[in-house]
């Protein structure tokens, strides 16, 4: 793998996120990635609980924009950013087994909405949860517009995917996006080896326990996916989005 790090703790098995020098940014490569892992991880009977995290400070800055091809073959590369994307997010709200978010530090974009279909998310006290859909002209994706009311009300959800509200941990807590908060030492001393004790839990039974948990959402997440897809393809199109790109772009530059 180039872009994720796949590391086994007797039944354990951890997917980080690894690409340090864009603050874990997700590109088409590592979405496959991704999607390559948590679909293993699924099948292999030596794994019983998945906890996907961030290297080094970040979570994840979400989808890097500095990867979108604009080019002649644009309207080839959205189709499979499309189909890219509508799998690692299947492979998320799909997966049988225990999975958990274990959120080290910010989370932007699609890593928010990925972390929310986990079954547990755990993060730091300096993380904050940005989906700065409308602000780059794109609407929300991962099932975030049925999720996120669910999970947080319609209002914060509104505020979040609508108006660029950045939540942080505390908040997150508060409005039920994130189960508990701990502090960056923390994640060697607490959070993993209690993670770590998940894996002895009864495997069929866990997973008989997700199928109930899961079945009452399990199509209104299908429903939202594809109506998210379509509306996130003709977004792409739009000019608000190539205005986004453009202003993105310069920004980065004048950093350089």
């Amino acid at each position: 793998y180039k872009y994720i790090i796949v590391e086994n703790r007797d039944k354990l098995r951890i997917i980080k996120f690894n690409n340090l020098r864009k603050k874990n940014a997700l590109n088409r490569t590592a979405y496959e990635e991704i999607t390559q892992a948590l679909n293993a991880a699924a099948t292999d009977e030596s794994v019983a609980v998945v906890a996907v995290t961030g290297v080094g400070e970040f979570f994840t800055s979400g989808n890097d924009l500095s990867s979108m091809d604009t080019g002649e073959d644009f309207d080839s590369e959205l189709q499979k950013a499309k189909m890219t994307i509508t799998l690692v997010i299947k492979a998320f709200y799909e997966f049988p087994k225990l999975l958990i978010a274990v959120v080290n530090g910010p989370c932007i974009g699609i890593g928010v909405t990925t972390a929310a279909l986990c079954d547990v998310i755990y993060c730091t006290d300096n993380a904050y949860f940005y989906t700065p859909f409308t602000k780059l002209g794109l609407c929300p994706e991962g099932c975030s517009s049925y999720l996120f009311p669910v999970i947080m009300g319609r209002s914060k959800a509104s505020e979040m995917l609508l108006l660029n509200h950045k939540m942080t941990a505390q908040e997150a807590l508060r409005f039920n996006f994130v189960s508990s908060i701990y502090k960056r030492s923390e994640l060697d001393t607490k959070v993993w080896p209690k993670i770590q004790s998940f894996t002895e839990l009864p495997g069929e039974s866990l997973q008989a326990s997700k199928r109930l948990v899961h079945k009452s959402i399990s199509a209104n997440l299908e429903k939202a996916l594809n109506l998210e897809a379509t509306e996130l393809h003709q977004r792409w199109y739009s000019e608000e989005f190539s205005n986004a790109i453009v202003q993105f772009m310069s920004r980065k530059k004048s950093k350089l």
